[in-house]
């Protein structure tokens, strides 16, 4: 239907482990002993006995066992070539990432294309509020209460790195994970009087915790955070994307529904929404909000591989009843190991492939719409609403 040897954009993923840490676990919890009876573990094992070239009916001990005796340098140009991939856009705010993970430009051993940042601000904003602790600390404070203008501090501070990031031509957008912190019903008007309190909280937290990190996790500074990004955002035309949907387990379902970001939206028409992981379970909300206002994108990435193949074909007939097609972007929420960017890639296309095939047989479109559909998703719309300026490549065989 389309040459399935054109490379894409993935417009949403995180580092790579170095070598030395490359068998790094990240799961934690009781809920992961289960994670071996569900549709979407079998269906990785399958790809990625496909990926080693094992026999079919490989175990997970004999996948684990031809990795090993791979070099990682081998294993990661394997994932990339057989993912795709031309282009990341990679978030490096994930927690352990300058411990354990490579910097965002290594990663152009494996692309043809140089990587781009996403920044995260709130981890810019709570490396700015470590910075202002310490400095109160130091000087000596028992309370913040009697130091004059600690809000206008913050949000000068929070300004101007962001503005900084935005003018960095390496930062192709923003991320926030306010659904995270505290939800993504984010407050419109500013409260001065809710953001100075909460300034004070986070500051008698640091003094009963000295040595423990910061976290931002007050909602009145997280909106501020949020409204301060757009606003940077709009002037310097970079989208900011947003974690909706799913997630681990210490985010609050009800309130990761972009239904809750309307009013966000509709206040900020000028920035450049991208809602990511389509939103799962709520993908039919974000596609209404995708189908009405113009500047909303959506993006279906983290489903490939977390959901299960007939759930992911679901999905994307889901997101194509309503949203235009050109509004529609994947990527991998490929982290730590290569085999998710391939499984992330590999999943996605042999479910965009299904689909689209469907719509043709059903007549909903033709053989060249969906061709163009196809290479919208993966392509050609993130090299747009990112600015890239990419010329699309096909994969070299050689």
């Amino acid at each position: 239907m389309w040459d399935d040897d054109r490379m894409s954009i993935d417009n949403h993923a995180h580092p790579l482990l170095t070598a030395e840490n490359r068998y790094h676990v990240e799961a934690e919890g009781a809920a992961l002993e289960d994670a071996i009876y569900t549709l979407p573990h079998a269906a990785a094992r399958r790809d990625l006995v496909r990926l080693y070239g094992l026999p079919p009916h490989a175990s997970w001990e004999d996948v684990k066992q031809d990795r090993a005796a791979r070099l990682y340098d081998e294993l990661c140009r394997m994932c990339f070539r057989e993912a795709k991939i031309q282009c990341i856009l990679i978030d490096d705010g994930l927690g352990g990432v300058k411990e354990i993970a490579e910097g965002y430009q290594w990663h152009d051993n494996y692309t043809t294309s140089p990587t781009r940042r996403i920044v995260r601000v709130e981890i810019v904003a709570q490396e700015i509020l470590t910075e202002l602790v310490q400095a109160f600390w130091h000087a000596g404070f028992e309370e913040i209460d009697t130091v004059e203008d600690v809000l206008p501090m913050f949000s000068s501070s929070l300004h101007k790195r962001l503005s900084s990031s935005a003018e960095d031509p390496n930062v192709a957008g923003f991320k926030s994970v306010v659904c995270y912190r505290t939800g993504l019903d984010v407050a419109t008007l500013p409260n001065e009087d809710a953001e100075v309190g909460a300034l004070h909280d986070v500051y008698r937290h640091y003094r009963t915790g000295i040595n423990t990190p910061l976290r931002l996790a007050h909602k009145p500074l997280n909106d501020l955070v949020v409204r301060t990004t757009l606003k940077i955002a709009a002037m310097h035309n970079k989208p900011v994307q947003f974690h909706t949907g799913l997630g681990d387990a210490d985010i609050t379902l009800t309130r990761a529904s972009p239904a809750h970001l309307q009013p966000l939206i509709a206040a900020n028409p000028r920035t450049t929404f991208v809602l990511l992981h389509a939103s799962y379970p709520y993908m039919r909300e974000a596609g209404y909000l995708t189908a009405v206002y113009k500047n909303v994108y959506l993006d279906i990435g983290e489903v490939f591989p977390a959901v299960s193949g007939r759930g992911q074909e679901a999905l994307i007939r889901q997101v194509l009843e309503l949203v235009p097609t050109n509004k529609v972007m994947w990527s991998s929420d490929g982290h730590w190991w290569p085999e998710t960017y391939y499984l992330g890639s590999y999943q996605a296309r042999q479910a965009l492939s299904v689909v689209l095939q469907e719509a043709v047989k059903a007549d909903e479109l033709t053989k060249d719409e969906a061709a163009r559909v196809a290479k919208d998703i993966l392509f050609h719309t993130a090299n747009r609403v990112y600015l890239l300026g990419l010329e699309a490549q096909h994969v070299s065989r050689e």
